[in-house]
């Protein structure tokens, strides 16, 4: 990635890590319009998450400690407390100011975060949580053209960005996964790509730590973006409104896609992960976390009516129950 510079614009940016013919493949323009030290999307010094108007999206974590809560108590249920007296709680990928754990502390042997752009170093025995950090990592397109797989870039042109075919695959692991794609149903089917996504998983679980990682955000496996998502599962968000223009104001609006939740499972089985499952959050809490959720809808307290209704909202299918999904092992 360029080094950070104040007085240079996204798009010199962009131009500058182009080829001679303008052109970047879309790992290389997601990484900078979301991560680069300056001017990426999550390293802005901006407001991000929550229901006003000046944010972009909403997400569990806005629940604040509620969401913490569940999770202890989740990660109780699959370490047992004594393991989790011993480990470390790593949330990975907090936004600033964002505190879910700060009731929680005493569960936990410690509680580390590591903010975007932080190293991602993890203690011998550790809880590594997050939500929504996979979906924010860099992912590359493809559209079946011509009876084959071809991998979709970005031109850059000034100010001006268009999307454009690559003459070859950017590099053997986006070759390798082409290779994995059968025959879709038709012509310029696009399948996102999300190795960014995949990097950042065996990154951390090729560290030799013991424990849980419980990682909460939304995907679905490849075979059901092959056959329900012709477009591919690339969004743009921005002001709580989901657009399909990836390359409008980019390092100002969220850039999404879907993660491969079978070929995310297969890296931690490979990393001697037992027991990985991915589970709906409604149904990961209400088989982890019962005795919390029971005794929260149980109580005839009505200062807890507001705490309630959160609850009610991270689990409801209508809500986020349905809508995210937990990815889960243990080693």
């Amino acid at each position: 990635m360029d080094s950070p510079s104040a007085n240079s614009s996204i798009y010199t940016v962009l131009q500058e890590a182009a080829s001679p013919a303008g052109v970047i493949d879309y790992g290389v323009f997601t990484c900078h319009a979301l991560h680069h030290p300056v001017h990426g999307y999550y390293r802005r010094d901006i407001s991000r998450v929550g229901k006003s108007d000046d944010t972009d999206f909403y997400t569990a974590a806005s629940m604040g400690p509620l969401f913490g809560k569940l999770i202890r108590a989740a990660v109780t249920s699959l370490l047992g407390e004594s393991t989790c007296q011993e480990s470390t709680l790593v949330e990975i990928g907090a936004e600033p100011n964002q505190e879910l754990f700060a009731g929680e502390t005493s569960f936990f042997e410690s509680v580390k975060t590591l903010r975007n752009g932080e190293p991602l170093v993890i203690p011998p025995k550790s809880i590594v949580f997050s939500n929504e950090l996979l979906d924010a990592q860099p992912f590359h397109r493809l559209i079946f053209k011509n009876g084959k797989w071809r991998e979709l870039g970005v031109r850059v042109n000034d100010h001006t960005l268009s999307e454009c075919l690559l003459d070859d695959f950017v590099n053997e692991y986006v070759e390798n996964f082409a290779a994995s794609l059968p025959t879709p149903w038709h012509e310029d089917w696009i399948v996102d790509a999300p190795l960014g996504a995949e990097a950042l998983l065996r990154e951390l679980v090729q560290q030799s730590w013991t424990g849980a990682l419980v990682f909460f955000d939304y995907g679905k496996t490849l075979a059901e973006c092959l056959e329900n998502s012709p477009e591919g599962t690339a969004r743009a968000y921005r002001n709580h409104r989901m657009h399909n223009d990836l390359l409008a104001s980019p390092g100002e609006q969220d850039l999404t896609c879907h993660v491969l939740w079978d070929r995310l499972e297969d890296i931690l089985q490979t990393a001697n992960f037992t027991k990985v499952r991915t589970d709906r959050q409604e149904a990961f809490f209400m088989r982890h976390a019962t005795a919390t959720i029971a005794e929260m809808l149980g109580s005839p307290d009505p200062g807890l009516e507001r705490e309630r209704s959160k609850l009610r909202e991270l689990l409801h299918p209508a809500h986020f129950g349905h809508k995210f999904q937990v990815l889960h092992g243990i080693r």
